[in-house]
């Protein structure tokens, strides 16, 4: 995907700092909102990682942070949840004038209830999906119980919240009551995906259970069993973004799009966000990375994860052909690689004039009713499978030349 760093103001001029995630090569057809958890922010892991997965589904993904909080302007002490709406409703608007009116809408936690609310005046919203979400938005209130009085008192007062220290003002106070979700869910009647986890120790399961249970049909529920609260576990935050993309595909029409074209075998190209790469080859597309420790997303294997993939992929796969042709009894192949570079002297080749060579150590578990003499010689034939063949018995040369872009 590529990640681009926007701006764009609230109905009060307020700039609001915002990412967008675009999938490498094209422009969707479809976009979706993200809101953020209460005092959290756009770049929070769940809400990166959840809007850059749904990109590989086809969606461009909007996230901000909402008004006086993250890199966003104003005070968030003077902010409410009305405010929060309202910044929804922004960012659907900037969304709908520079790019398409986005269809779909996700929230996390108090943004995952904004997003109800928000839905219901957002014509073009045609999907809802929450993650974590309190039933009504009052249920805040009480990570604020110790603060109320002073805050009503003074006007505003600084709280702990999540061990960062932030200013909630009474606005916040009397706005928050004014909005019920239980009667907002009976008229919107627009289809709903609620997730949650029943180890949520912030907003309890009973929460979802309120909403699957004033929500109208089409509504689904997903428990997200063993996720926290913030969903900050990357296999939990790529299982979110998984089941929304297949859940909303029912209700929302994903256009088939051109995808990376080559007259070559395969095509290659990286994005604008550090080092996430698209690969397309013949009717298959996938993501190649780099680890964060290198600057990458780790959205995919690393290029010589691939290299040993390859390599590993040919061995089994030319075992499997050999034995059936034998009419052997192979029933499984396993084969586990590494690769290093070495000095030439620490290789099996030190006659080698170069000081360094590349040393891949493969290991092979073969399965099934196959006799001593029979394993000795799949691992024979293992030398003998092309790739094998590509990188120890040929001479390999690479002609590069400049490509126009079509």
């Amino acid at each position: 995907m590529k990640t681009l760093r926007i701006k764009f103001k609230n109905r009060d001029q307020i700039n609001l700092s915002a990412r967008l995630e675009l999938p490498i090569g094209y422009e969707p057809e479809q976009f979706a909102i993200f809101a953020h958890c209460f005092t959290c922010g756009k770049n929070i892991k769940a809400a990166t990682l959840i809007s850059r997965q749904l990109t590989q589904s086809g969606f461009g993904v909007l996230r901000f942070d909402f008004t006086g909080l993250g890199q966003s302007e104003g005070d968030f002490a003077e902010t409410g949840f009305t405010s929060n709406i309202q910044d929804l409703e922004a960012a659907a608007d900037y969304l709908t004038e520079n790019y398409r009116s986005p269809q779909l809408i996700l929230g996390h936690s108090l943004g995952g209830t904004a997003a109800i609310h928000a839905a219901g005046r957002i014509e073009s919203i045609k999907a809802i999906c929450t993650i974590s979400a309190p039933f009504e938005a009052h249920h805040v209130m009480h990570m604020l119980r110790d603060s109320r009085d002073q805050i009503r008192e003074k006007g505003r007062a600084e709280v702990s919240i999540g061990g960062r220290p932030f200013e909630i003002g009474n606005t916040f106070l009397e706005d928050i009551e004014k909005h019920s979700t239980a009667s907002v869910l009976p008229d919107l009647k627009k289809p709903i995906l609620i997730l949650h986890s029943p180890q949520d120790d912030i907003v309890g399961i009973d929460n979802a259970a309120e909403l699957y249970g004033a929500a109208y049909h089409p509504k689904s529920f997903v428990t997200l069993d063993g996720a926290n609260h913030l969903v900050s576990n990357e296999t939990d935050a790529t299982y979110v973004a998984n089941i929304a993309a297949a859940w909303v595909s029912r209700y929302i029409k994903m256009e088939t799009r051109d995808k990376l074209k080559t007259d070559k075998h395969v095509a290659v190209q990286l994005g604008s966000d550090g080092f996430t790469t698209e690969i397309v080859t013949g009717k298959h597309n996938f993501l190649a990375d780099e680890p964060k420790d290198f600057g990458g997303n780790d959205m995919g294997p690393s290029p010589y994860q691939l290299l040993n993939a390859a390599l590993g992929a040919c061995t089994a796969m030319t075992l499997k052909m050999y034995a059936d042709r034998k009419e052997w009894s192979l029933e499984k192949v396993a084969v586990h690689l590494s690769h290093e570079k070495v000095h030439a002297e620490d290789g099996s080749e030190p006659e080698t004039k170069k000081s360094k060579i590349d040393k891949f150590e493969r290991a092979i578990e073969l399965e099934g009713d196959l006799n001593d003499e029979q394993r000795e010689k799949l691992i024979d034939i293992s030398e003998k499978c092309p790739v094998h063949r590509t990188l120890t018995e040929t001479e390999v040369q690479i002609h590069t030349k400049l490509r126009t872009a079509k």
